[in-house]
């Protein structure tokens, strides 16, 4: 748009809709038992605002539909996966393409790989799936965030970045030969969706290359960090996003991406790389658990619709928009007094439960307690990232999180600012009676993941 409006708005016109489900207090009290207090098991028809993930739930676009039409569903060699490899090379540089039908996906068959026993893997920090992934391996995640991304109160230009004298303390306590690799996960989603600075990722790659270490990103919301970038490091102000990203993936040994969040798709990823020794070993793995190298667990037509949204990401329009919708969230909590991680992140806005709600202690899982009060106001749907996704227990020592928010993770191109408004009414009248909000206790768990699988109830009050 040009310069000197106020308003910025929707760089799209809506062409379809579905109809959200709306439910009575009592449905939601019901749907919630049922679920023993697991959002992940509520029925979708029983949602009003489903925030629980910004994962393939966007909307696509007319390109991106008429693209499926195109789809070549040859079981080898087809002609969509050379239009997806193109697409992936002319976007990373990287030399080898695997498509798999989501970043997990990608992190299984790379850990497979580069991970074992012994091994080490540093990150800025890793997300859940990443981080089961390279424990099932029998290697050691270990989380290096900057200071300040503790901070959740307080701004910064870019709380993403890996804390760089630590990773050079841990990269000399541990020895290169152990540490497998270097994780950037672009944005920072475990804290806030923060954003990585170029400066940093550039810093971390002479770090990488010092010690002979691979250094890899995780590219879910690449576009997004890239904007961040352009608006807030000096430099960048005037350079094409395009440019950007090429410039982010420069630094990088390989990289892997859910094409679900940037991309738009509802199914798809990719794993990128350099290095034809491990590529070769990645693709063993891949044949055995997702399909031929040239579909890896997707039909054609879904490569397709990845390779058009890899190119409409990069629409400036769409990622200044994507970027102040999210702000405007953060905005309008802010105002209505409720803590959240400042500031704002690219896809999502997360609330701080420990400021919000002091009286639960984290073995009470406040932060969980707080996205079914949410479910149960009205039906909004969250995602909890506090000590139920990344508590452990060492025997009866319970180890919580170093945060407890709630994730009110924005889908794309999908809700309008009415919907953005409701969700600030009902966040803000929830925080009014926020004392008034029961601890869970957890009843069962798997190991792993616990999140995805856990029952709860409320704790009952002596």
């Amino acid at each position: 748009m040009e310069a000197g409006w106020k308003t910025i708005i929707e760089p799209f016109k809506i062409k379809s809709v579905e109809p959200l489900g709306f439910t009575t207090r009592g449905e939601r009290e019901k749907a919630l038992r049922d679920a023993d207090y697991n959002l992940f098991s509520i029925p979708a028809d029983k949602v009003l605002i489903d925030l629980l993930t910004d994962s393939g739930t966007s909307a696509m676009s007319a390109e991106q539909w008429a693209a499926i039409m195109r789809g070549d569903e040859s079981y080898a060699g087809a002609r969509s996966f050379y239009e997806l490899e193109r697409t992936v090379r002319d976007l990373t540089g990287l030399r080898y393409v695997m498509p798999v039908h989501q970043g997990r996906a990608a992190e299984r068959v790379l850990f497979s790989v580069a991970g074992g026993k012994g091994k080490v893997v540093l990150s800025n920090s890793h997300f859940d799936t990443t981080r089961a992934n390279v424990e099932a391996s029998g290697a050691e995640a270990i989380d290096l965030p900057v200071p300040e991304a503790l901070d959740f109160a307080s701004p910064g230009d870019f709380k993403g970045d890996i804390d760089l004298r630590a990773l050079e303390e841990k990269l000399r306590e541990l020895g290169a030969a152990r540490v497998s690799m270097i994780v950037m996960t672009l944005t920072n989603n475990s804290l806030g969706g923060q954003p990585v600075s170029m400066a940093n990722l550039r810093a971390t790659a002479e770090i990488a290359k010092h010690y002979r270490v691979p250094l890899f990103l995780d590219i879910a919301r690449f576009a997004e960090n890239a904007w961040f970038i352009k608006r807030r490091e000096a430099g960048y102000a005037t350079r094409p996003v395009r440019e950007i990203v090429r410039e982010i993936f420069s630094y990088a040994d390989g990289c892997w991406m859910s094409a679900k969040k940037d991309a738009f798709v509802n199914i798809g990823g990719f794993l990128a790389l350099n290095d034809e020794k491990w590529m070769n070993e990645a693709r063993e793995t891949l044949i055995l658990g997702e399909g031929f190298t040239t579909y890896g667990g997707l039909a054609g037509r879904d490569l397709e619709a990845m390779s058009v949204g890899l190119r409409e990401v990069l629409d400036e329009h769409y990622l200044e928009y994507r970027i102040r919708s999210i702000e405007y969230l953060g905005d309008g909590l802010r105002k209505a007094g409720v803590p959240i991680v400042e500031p704002p992140g690219g896809h999502a806005v997360y609330l701080d439960a420990t400021r919000l709600l002091p009286h639960i202690k984290p073995e009470g899982y406040p932060a969980q307690a707080l996205a079914c009060e949410l479910y149960l106001t009205a039906g909004v749907r969250s995602v909890e990232i506090g000590s139920l996704m990344f508590g452990r227990r060492a025997g009866e020592v319970f180890i919580p999180a170093r945060m407890e928010l709630v994730r009110l993770a924005i889908p794309r191109r999908v809700y309008t600012q009415s919907h953005v408004d409701f969700l600030i009414e009902v966040v803000a009248d929830v925080a009014k009676r926020a004392k008034t909000i029961r601890p869970l206790r957890l009843v069962s768990a798997s190991p792993r993941l616990a999140h995805f699988t856990a029952k709860l109830a409320p704790e009952v009050l002596a």
